[in-house]
């Protein structure tokens, strides 16, 4: 049976690197139709709304979605886009996977990490944000709930049993933020219990960022809450090379999102230099939702061995390739 997909090519290099994701999925014969819609500046542009309600009956309609880069303006009033997202569909669980790969410049070899964010509460839920009337104070409400960090946790666990996982590792702040922060230690320390097949381990977020840039094979899942999460999951992706190989997730349950989280990067716009990858793994992660894993497995094993090669992969990666060539040279490996 045909999936179709919602794809929001994006900004700046989003185009860009769609096209070239698209021409490698076509090359894996999925069955995938899809149906483009608009969001950030283009739909803002041409139908005065940065997110359209024909984009998200879309999103609705087909329950899944490809997503490039979105450039969200800087102050009139307008909020983040991808959080944006994340409330209306109550995508509850960001999920950005980072792998070493053969053939980048990276400090490390041997990362295998998932980061497992809960996405749609804490600090950037930005509760009862205020500015006083002198604008010499800012404020806002960090809310965090009991059903929030029961389900975030859980779909951690059940991440890492279905992935033959050995270990979860709870972060928090819970010896400053005893309110907040110990409320998803306490209700997290409740779920693991359910996995008793599962290493449950805690740590502090200021000593995790320390391990994770000292030994980063102390990690395998990471779940913790909405603002360290965001920090945590950018931190790992330096350890395998940047944002540029760095998949995300947005997971609910009626709707997932998947994303490249890097940039709209407008300054290389145009040029056709921009690196596929992070979209592309994120397709890897769209293919497992849909149940597709042996397309995954075959679109990861591609893109792994055309880097290792170093086969017409972009200047990011030291290549002499552009975006085109770089998504030819998966293909022929598909």
């Amino acid at each position: 049976m045909s999936q179709t997909i919602s794809v929001i090519s994006g900004d700046g290099i989003g185009p860009e690197i769609m096209s070239a994701s698209i021409r490698v999925l076509d090359a894996l014969d999925c069955g995938f139709t899809y149906e483009y819609v608009e969001a950030g500046l283009n739909a803002l542009d041409q139908h005065g709304d940065l997110l359209p309600e024909a984009t998200l009956e879309s999103i609705r309609r087909n329950r899944v979605a490809l997503k490039g880069p979105l450039t969200t303006p800087v102050g009139m009033g307008f909020r983040s886009i991808n959080v944006t997202l994340r409330e209306l569909f109550d995508l509850y669980a960001n999920v950005r996977p980072v792998v070493s790969m053969p053939g980048t410049h990276s400090r490390f070899d041997g990362v295998d990490i998932i980061t497992v964010r809960e996405n749609t509460e804490g600090a950037y839920l930005a509760a009862d944000a205020l500015l006083s009337e002198d604008g010499n104070t800012a404020e806002s409400k960090m809310v965090i709930t009991r059903k929030g960090s029961e389900r975030v946790t859980r779909y951690a666990f059940e991440l890492a049993r279905r992935t033959s996982r050995r270990k979860v590792t709870l972060v928090h702040k819970a010896n400053i933020l005893k309110t907040v922060s110990g409320l998803f230690l306490d209700v997290s320390r409740e779920v693991a219990k359910d996995y008793p097949d599962i290493e449950c381990a805690e740590m502090i977020v200021d000593a995790t960022c320390m391990k994770l840039v000292m030994d980063p094979q102390l990690f395998d899942v990471i779940v913790t809450t909405n603002l360290f999460g965001d920090i945590i999951s950018d931190l790992c992706a330096g350890l395998v090379g940047g944002l540029g190989l760095a998949p995300g997730a947005n997971i609910g349950k009626e709707v997932a999102i998947f994303e490249a989280v890097h940039g709209s990067a407008p300054d290389i716009a145009g040029r056709k230099i921009a690196n596929p990858c992070a979209l592309l793994l994120t397709a890897v992660q769209m293919l497992s939702h849909l149940e597709m894993q042996e397309q995954a497995d075959r679109l990861h094993g591609a893109i792994t061995n055309t880097i290792a090669e170093r086969d017409r992969i972009t200047p990011d990666l030291a290549g002499n390739g552009n975006t085109d060539s770089f998504a030819d040279a998966i293909i022929s490996r598909l």
